[in-house]
């Protein structure tokens, strides 16, 4: 008779939590690359270091 435990891996596997962790990285990764598109548009005057610098720290913000 079963106490309410079962073994786990007779369940079917859920790629939930996988598939969440990997929509938050391409969402970081879009946020450098708009972050990096707009520096262009409206930062013009900026080095190419500086603007690099800015997204570095952006990007380990997140």
């Amino acid at each position: 008779m079963s106490d309410g435990n079962f073994n786990r891996a007779l369940l079917p596997s859920t790629p939930y939590r996988s598939g969440v962790r990997m929509g938050q990285q391409q969402t970081k990764t879009k946020a450098v690359c708009v972050l990096r598109q707009a520096l262009e548009q409206a930062q013009p005057p900026l080095t190419e270091e500086q603007k690099e610098a800015i997204a570095r720290y952006f990007e380990s913000e997140l």
